[in-house]
């Protein structure tokens, strides 16, 4: 029989760890829990209340159901502001994708210039959205911008870029696109770098064509990042909302509405709060359904 002295012990030394191991977690714990669990909780609450401006001086905010949820749904703009949020999501992600992709391939070539050149290119990632927003507004004005300056040089006619509803959420995805690809190129080229060399040896002594290096190891070893890359695009895509305000404003037409700028308008240019509440859990349903396709797509990738 063991010696009861030695069992408690060995439970003291039980306990001790454990209470190391949750002293190292709690400061992380605290931190989320307040500075993300409670402002969910509390925009959950608030999406189920009348909260406006009164609120603030009588205390009151009735709770109301969902009828928040309702008047969101019911909106007559929310079916486009969903399918924009829809198209600018998938468009900007998709681009920024294959422009960083490239890009990082490019640069995991060693030449010279490649670290200034590389530099350079994280610029758009170092200014503020609005800074960058109001350049483009310049940039793509429609009598004064550079862009129509170009095509008239070339003989073609000026674009109302951002006055045309045809053209203007194209436009804000293009100008998203540019201020995420630096994103894409910085994690991309840092998983490229973790590839093992060896690979590529052996599938240039098997005689191997670039097509086939890039699909059958580039691709295959590069899938944890590119999993990594696409959710975080998607989950800071969606609730973009500096570009479109500064570009756009939503408009024309509705042109550019969003769910991030539906969001932003019910609370602080209508104060109703309650309502801003609710589309803003609508972002974050989304947000998560793509994280759980996310961990889904993963899960089976690590299984497989």
């Amino acid at each position: 029989m063991s010696d009861p002295s030695v069992i408690s012990l060995r439970r003291r030394a039980i306990v001790r760890d454990r209470s190391v191991k949750w002293a190292f977690l709690l400061p992380a714990m605290i931190f989320v829990a307040i500075f993300f669990g409670y402002p969910i909780v509390q925009n959950a609450a608030m999406s189920f209340q009348e909260y406006t401006t009164r609120t603030f001086f009588t205390g009151e905010a009735p709770f109301i159901g969902l009828q928040n949820y309702i008047d969101a749904f019911t909106a007559p703009v929310f079916p486009r502001a969903l399918m924009n949020t829809f198209l600018f999501t998938v468009g900007s992600i998709a681009l920024q994708f294959c422009i960083g992709l490239g890009l990082a391939l490019f640069f995991n070539r060693r030449f010279p210039l490649s670290i200034i050149l590389r530099s350079l290119l994280l610029l758009p990632w170092l200014l503020p959205l609005l800074v960058s927003s109001t350049v483009w507004r310049g940039i793509l004005d429609t009598d004064s911008g550079i862009f129509n300056a170009a095509l008239e040089s070339l003989g073609l006619s000026a674009i109302p870029w951002l006055t045309n509803p045809d053209v203007a959420l194209l436009a804000v995805i293009l100008v998203n696109v540019w201020i995420g690809i630096p994103f894409n190129v910085v994690i991309l080229y840092s998983g490229l770098q973790d590839i093992p060399t060896e690979l590529y040896e052996a599938a240039s002594l098997d005689g191997s064509s670039r097509a086939q290096t890039f699909w059958w190891i580039t691709l295959p070893m590069l899938r944890p990042v590119v999993m990594v890359v696409l959710l975080l695009g998607v989950i800071y895509t969606v609730k973009v909302l500096d570009i479109v305000l500064a570009l756009t404003g939503g408009g024309p037409a509705n042109a550019t509405q969003t769910l991030a700028l539906q969001a932003y308008e019910a609370s602080f240019v209508n104060f109703n709060f309650g309502l801003g509440a609710a589309f803003g859990n609508v972002l974050i349903v989304i947000s998560l359904i793509f994280a759980a396709v996310y961990l889904r797509l993963n899960r089976k990738a690590m299984n497989s």
